[in-house]
């Protein structure tokens, strides 16, 4: 399974839906949504584990470790276990729809690499990075509605993803392929030639025209994705400057741009392709003092976040939260 294998590593909103749509376009690849696989496993306890969650995550901890001490073959024996799991579901995903290559595009395995390349190092990794800012800039509109507040308190995207990619394209513990957002979509062509040669395919033009290409088996989106990449027919440069016009008129998060840029390591955004410098002079560009940008167009995607975004900043410790944890708790009752 691991020479079908293909693992496309970006953060969140850094260009990674498009970059499956159009490899997921090609005759020999099948590309389904984000499956999600990994992480749970990640956090069984041998490995990582998860601190809120209906069981107690200490105890099972040491339960695990000690079950994986006492296996004949220890640490390996349980990464096969694993491994049998994994590779029935990938195995399962290619009988129905067949392909010589599977792709998994799921943004949050960037956080559990040490993992995924323990049980599936052979496999060939894709690696996306985009300009910080620009993908910042993307979950604040996409995700919470320009609330960048609330947007950093929930989850501080950049920090946590821009090391650890960093430091899988620095140790490169496995077969990878590193594309640059900004590049790609100015050079699409040359860039899917690129990663066909990495991937052992013959470039076609479907890659870069996915759009018009025969309808595929799935669409590779993300959950919460907006529909924008599944309208388009090909990549355009239309985002490039999108997060710089989405900074204007709006001093403080200009100033949390910095904050963000502040804390992360020279290092690591020179293995991003980018230098502090250079990021620092695009924000210094920014017209603090200018006409902020108008809001998206209502869609029924832009209501929804709307909707979700106002419940989540009445629901705290009040009488709305009370009463929703209420009904969670009869809900429970009545469905178990």
């Amino acid at each position: 399974m691991q020479e079908k294998l293909v693992f496309i590593i970006g953060a969140p909103r850094s260009g990674s839906t498009l970059l499956a749509r159009m490899l997921g376009a090609h005759s020999h690849v099948q590309a389904p949504a984000e499956p999600h696989i990994m992480t749970p496993l990640a956090h069984l306890g041998y490995f990582e584990r998860v601190d809120l969650a209906p069981y107690d995550p200490i105890i099972s901890q040491l339960g695990i470790r000690e079950l994986v001490a006492d296996l004949p073959g220890g640490e390996g024996e349980y990464l096969d276990a694993l491994r049998q799991y994994t590779d029935a579901l990938y195995a399962g995903l290619l009988a129905k729809h067949p392909a010589d290559l599977l792709l998994d595009k799921t943004p949050a395995y960037a956080l559990v690499l040490d993992f995924l390349v323990r049980l599936y190092p052979d496999a060939k990794y894709v690696v996306l990075t985009r300009n910080p800012m620009a993908i910042w800039s993307s979950v604040i509109e996409s995700f919470f509605d320009g609330d960048h507040e609330m947007a950093h308190q929930h989850n501080p995207v950049i920090e946590r993803y821009v090391p650890a990619i960093a430091r899988f394209l620095r140790d490169r513990p496995a077969p990878i392929h590193p594309i640059r957002y900004e590049e790609m979509v100015k050079s699409p062509e040359e860039h899917m030639r690129s990663v066909s040669d990495f991937l052992g395919l013959e470039f076609e033009e479907a890659m870069v025209n996915y759009g018009e290409a025969a309808p595929q088996t799935s669409a590779a989106r993300g959950l919460g994705d907006p529909m924008k990449v599944a309208s388009e027919k090909r990549p355009t440069t239309g985002s490039l400057a999108k997060w710089a016009e989405q900074l204007t008129g709006r001093p403080d998060r200009i100033a949390q741009c910095r904050d963000i840029l502040a804390s992360l390591d020279d290092a690591d955004l020179e293995t991003w392709s980018f230098t502090r410098q250079e990021l620092e002079a695009q924000i210094a560009a920014v017209d603090p003092g200018g006409k902020a940008k108008a809001g998206p167009k209502l869609s029924r995607h832009v209501l929804e976040r709307k909707v979700m975004l106002a419940a989540r900043r009445r629901v705290g410790d009040n009488a709305a939260g009370r009463i929703v944890r209420r009904v969670r708790e009869l809900c429970d009752l009545l469905l178990r």
